[in-house]
């Protein structure tokens, strides 16, 4: 998160200093004119343009959550462009800026006092405006790029404050800071940055379609460079620069760099060389004396004698004083809610499809290629799944489950050339399919093979087998460990111990069948009142805590010889439970994850430091698991098995370094580096294992 917060953190210092200092010469100018009466027009001008760049901040978020994934690409990719043109412009500007600053805003804010309220606030409603849309199309850019918001808007903030105390120090005299040097500085850091928004934007663009050269790469360390070490983190954080980039991505990236950072410097020089103008400080403005004030003259009459005294009107009515600042505040805020609900609502020709089993499909005629919006209601009187197919493969585009009945759902789905029907499946009824529909025009869509219980049959038996052999190798295993217990052989027991508790962590995939099994053979100690000492804490873990805390073969011999039999029991009762096809699907993701969270940061470790170990009989547990369901897998996404097979073996390589000689590194002694390398590979691997359980989702079909 640090890492990504680092580039947002310098803009926001450097912007939020160079408005800060905008209303700080602002605010001196009116005091020294002795118009502090004025100063409330100032702040709302400077309030308006917050809630401007707040709200333009909001229409960006918004606008872009409502498109397909392929325009956000290309939308997000486009003002990331704009974004970097923005920056680049405010860096040379301050640059060269830097020392006139006081000088100019003082000229405009004298020409505003002349011309009345309404112009200050304008006045400062610009100045400051500018600094708030850069500001917040720069940081939706980077916490796009950086996959997440917290990061970036953290480092915003801290750069903010940072610079709301150093403008008040300049205001109170009581900080000096070269201005120049400050902003060259962070000008050439903010180049380099850009640099890398400037890549990210044009694979944006890639994605999307929109720029050609998506696959032509020009880098591609994806197999030798681990994405969750720190460096790759740190350096994709602040440069924007992955292990994979495309030409026109490091084309663009070193022109730009190359060209701008050159120009920047050479200016920087020239300037330089010239001979220096006296800044004023943003603080050097004193307040006229308190009580001053200038009588206005009588003007005489047209005849010359002196204007005779009119009787004074009655004061007139004064609006509150929280009515400007609560309108300019308001109508930002109104007009982005507004671009938000009609920018993102519903097109006007979204079609309203009928779902039940009578009118399946009733008002579905053939959409335009493209995102299209289906407004699913539900006609019948049963909860309803809704499927969007293609009714020759019955490959499935988009679906709602669980539409209550008289309810109305949005379906959003990309349609392109081909055959379209609806199928609906009422909850203890029978599946209905509608009249297909033709769309012309398009590459054909993408869509997800739907599985059924028999497609899931032979992997399941398969699996079942697995489990089976492994339970008759287990309930040996348990045995010769109560034995060498018994026979007070705690050496042999502790060698033992970790061979059974592999042999059972790597038939993970069964754990949804093992009913309350898993609870004694293999539970720990969370949410048992007396921790270790309370009588429910049995299984490996209670073996485990007893061979690695010295306790004597007498106290650990009942809850080996239990531990034997619960092991006995499961193989037994295991034929008999049922094992539900879609377990197989899930397991795929669920065993890693409880490795990351259990066995990854030592919470399981009872003593013996073999949590390593354990994530690797669940690594192997996986890949058994995915063996069986290959087939299924290759055939609806054939790119997501070459990705997960290499996330695998770089789990596997670094679990493998962390095994000398029959013993394995406890966990909390691995380095830093190491540990983070691990965690961000198995996190990839398990970003890449996602999608299996919506591939393989079964589907009620007709």
């Amino acid at each position: 998160m640090w890492d990504d917060a680092f580039p947002s953190f310098l803009i926001g210092l450097r912007e939020g200093l160079e408005a800060g200092l905008i209303v700080s010469i602002l605010v001196a100018t009116l005091v020294r004119a002795g118009a502090k009466s004025r100063l409330p027009q100032v702040w709302t001008g400077v309030l308006a343009a917050i809630a401007l760049a707040m709200s333009f901040g909001a229409v960006l978020t918004f606008t872009a959550a409502s498109m397909s994934g392929t325009a956000q690409e290309a939308f997000g990719g486009t003002l990331s462009v704009i974004a970097v043109a923005f920056v680049t412009a405010m860096v040379f500007w301050m640059r060269r800026s830097a020392r006139s600053l006081s000088g100019e805003i003082k000229e405009k804010v004298t020409g505003a006092l002349a011309m009345g309220a309404g112009m200050l606030v304008v006045t400062s409603f610009l100045a400051v405006g500018r600094e708030g849309l850069e500001t917040a199309l720069f940081l939706w850019t980077t916490a796009r790029a950086a996959g997440e918001s917290a990061g970036p808007m953290i480092g915003a903030g801290i750069g903010i404050v940072l610079a709301a105390g150093l403008c008040w120090g300049l205001y109170r005299r009581v900080l000096k800071i070269n201005l120049t040097k400050f902003f060259t500085a962070t000008g050439a850091v903010l180049i380099v940055i850009a640099a890398g928004v400037l890549g990210y934007g044009l694979r944006d663009l890639q994605e999307g379609g929109v720029l050609p050269g998506k696959t032509a790469y020009a880098v591609d360390l994806s197999q030798s460079i681990d994405p969750g070490a720190w460096y790759s983190t740190l350096v994709q954080g602040v440069f924007n620069l992955t292990p994979t980039m495309t030409w026109l991505q490091v084309v663009a990236y070193a022109g730009y760099l190359g060209v701008v950072m050159t120009l920047f410097v050479r200016g920087v020089r020239t300037a330089a060389v010239k001979p220096a103008e006296p800044a004023e400080s943003a603080g050097s403005a004193e307040p006229a004396a308190e009580g001053e004030r200038a009588e206005k003259p009588v003007e005489p009459a047209a005849d010359g004698k002196p204007a005779q005294e009119t009787r004074p009107e009655a004061p007139a009515r004064r609006r509150p004083a929280w009515v400007i600042p609560a309108a300019v505040v308001a109508v930002p805020a109104v007009v982005a809610g507004a671009v938000v609900a009609f920018g993102g609502s519903k097109p006007a020709d979204a079609q309203t499809v009928a779902v039940s089993e009578k009118e399946c499909g009733k008002g579905f005629t053939a959409p335009k290629p493209g995102r299209q919006t289906f407004q699913m209601h539900n006609t019948g009187d049963k909860a309803s799944e809704v499927y969007l197919i293609d009714p020759a493969s019955n490959a499935v585009y988009g679906e709602i489950e669980g539409l209550a009945p008289g309810t109305t759902r949005d379906l959003v789905a990309t349609v392109a050339g081909g055959s379209y029907a609806w199928r609906c499946v009422p909850t203890g009824g029978k599946a209905v399919t509608s009249a297909s529909v033709r769309v012309s025009g398009g590459a054909a869509g993408k869509a997800v093979v739907p599985v059924s219980e028999a497609d899931l049959a032979a992997p399941l038996t398969a699996y079942k087998q697995y489990v089976n052999q492994g339970l008759t190798t287990l309930v040996a295993q348990t045995k010769q460990l109560s034995d060498d217990i018994a026979g007070g052989n705690l050496d042999a027991a502790r060698t033992d111990w970790l061979t059974a508790h592999r042999a059972y962590a790597s038939l993970g995939a069964a754990y949804g069948t093992f009913q309350d099994f898993d609870k004694k053979i293999n539970g720990r100690t969370a949410g048992l009142p007396d921790g270790v000492s309370d009588k429910d804490f049995t299984g490996f873990h209670r073996v485990e805590y007893g061979l690695w805390h010295g306790q004597p073969a007498s106290d650990l011999a009942a809850p080996a010889a239990r531990l034997a039999e619960d092991v006995t029991g499961l193989q037994k009762a295991f034929p008999t439970q049922d094992f539900d096809p879609a377990d197989l699907p899930l397991r795929t993701h669920e065993i890693l994850e409880n490795t990351l969270q259990f066995e990854l940061t030592g919470d399981a470790d009872q003593g013996s430091g073999t949590t390593l170990a354990t994530a690797d009989a669940n690594l192997a547990g996986t890949r058994e698991l995915l063996g069986v369901l290959r087939p299924l897998l290759a055939s609806r996404d054939a790119q997501l098995l070459p990705r997960v097979d290499a996330d695998i073996d770089r789990v596997q390589k670094l679990l493998d370094s962390a095994h000398h000689d029959q013993s394995w590194a406890p966990v909390d002694k691995l380095d830093t580096t190491s540990r983070a390398r691990l965690n961000g590979a198995t996190g990839q691997l398990l970003e890449d294992l996602a999608p299996v359980p919506d591939l393989l989702e079964i589907r009620k079909s007709a």
